[in-house]
């Protein structure tokens, strides 16, 4: 799958923001940047993970600044991004950005 580099969220608190980048190597390469990564990093990675692997994204470099979001908040910023990074929209029948 062809990625372009896209970003979706804020840095505001209680918001996420996510990066997604073409991959250098096979599989997901996720970097955390969170104050509460010993508590909740194992959990922030998993739904990142997840919400990837259903929009059919498994080659990417993803660049994750957490600023206390709810899962909900994660994979809502990480579905948005990866429709832009992929031009597909969230049920992968057409292309966003024909």
């Amino acid at each position: 799958m062809q990625l372009k580099e896209s970003v979706a969220g804020t840095l505001e608190s209680g918001d996420i923001l996510v990066r997604i980048y073409p991959a250098e190597t096979p599989g997901l390469d996720i970097h955390l940047q969170s104050s509460v990564a010993l508590q909740f990093g194992e959990q922030i990675r998993r739904v990142v993970t997840e919400t990837l692997t259903e929009q059919g994204i498994t080659d990417a470099t993803v660049q994750v600044t957490d600023k206390g979001a709810l899962d909900c908040t994660i994979r809502a910023r990480v579905t948005a991004a990866a429709v832009r990074a992929t031009g597909d929209d969230v049920w992968g029948r057409d292309r966003v950005n024909k």
